[in-house]
């Protein structure tokens, strides 16, 4: 199973998800400009990095394909606590791993709790407790 399929450029909105500079990003501008004489319009979107929070910039022709991340959004339980990160198993196929705590969920994550976690292209990432 491939972690990223293709859309038009052109067919961008704010708050879809695209690949810039290879990290996964969610679109926080789009401008659109009128096709020129000789030339196709251009699409100039801005985004902000999912892991890193760092904001990318891209200009492309309207016709051309962009990568789109698959995000698929996963259970798991706490296992145990050590420090900034956690170990933790999937609720649907029992894989063991480690997590790192993000830091607004520190201090509230304990054995037994159920979080959710993305994984966005190979790389997992707390994202919220869940509530029972």
């Amino acid at each position: 199973m491939s972690d990223i399929k293709y859309k038009s450029a052109g067919s961008l909105q704010k708050g879809n998800y695209v690949v810039m500079d290879g990290v996964a990003c969610i679109v926080s501008d789009v401008n659109i400009s009128r096709p020129g004489k000789h030339g196709h319009a251009k699409v100039n979107f801005s985004g902000v990095g999912l892991l890193d929070g760092k904001k990318r910039n891209m200009v492309l022709p309207g016709s051309d394909n962009v990568d789109i991340p698959i995000i698929d959004k996963r259970n798991a339980q706490v296992l145990s606590v050590h420090g900034t990160s956690c170990n933790v198993m999937d609720s649907e196929t029992f894989e063991s791993f480690d997590l790192e705590i993000p830091q607004e969920l520190a201090g509230e994550i304990n054995e037994g709790t159920i979080v959710l976690y993305w994984v966005i292209l190979g790389e997992k990432v707390m994202k919220q407790i869940k509530s029972n």
